[in-house]
């Protein structure tokens, strides 16, 4: 009785092993960007860039993202998430498909995807801010670069 007891023990225990297991691999995927063959930008760089005009600057990030943090000076708040994303972002460059819009998220992995999704269709100058506002291994991100952030105003 008592090796049953311990061998049923073993397979609990190493099954509770592999689903924890499983669950690190999900995670460390899902922080994982995607390679966006497409241009990326710095945090800096789309600052400065998007409030000179040159590039058109999208925070994808949620309501309670841009909270939490703020949206930096110069980006537009546009939860990806949203079903009417694309028509939205079309609105945003009146039309023009082939203007520069770059993406950032939090930390450049929602950025990539995007960047691919919306290339895919058939937004032409589509960047990538990798490092996002919060950092990543691509730099450190726009609030630690100090770079200035506007309260986040919800619609009313």
């Amino acid at each position: 009785m008592t090796d049953k007891r311990n061998r049923t023990r073993r397979w609990v225990l190493l099954g509770g092993g592999a689903a924890i297991a499983a669950g690190f691999a999900i995670r460390e995927y899902r922080l994982i960007p995607q390679d966006y063959a497409g241009g990326q930008i710095g945090a800096t760089a789309a600052y400065q860039q998007a409030v000179s005009g040159d590039i058109l600057l999208v925070d994808i990030r949620t309501p309670r993202e841009w909270r939490a943090t703020g949206v930096g000076e110069g980006a537009h708040p546009l939860d990806m998430r949203r079903e009417d994303f694309v028509q939205a972002l079309q609105q945003l460059v009146n039309g023009d498909q082939s203007e520069p819009v770059a993406l950032i998220c939090a930390r450049g992995v929602r950025s990539a995807r995007l960047s691919n999704q919306l290339t895919t269709a058939g937004f032409t100058n589509i960047i990538d801010v990798p490092e996002g506002m919060l950092g990543s291994a691509a730099g450190p991100g726009w609030v630690r670069a100090g770079l200035p952030v506007e309260t986040y105003k919800e619609d009313t």
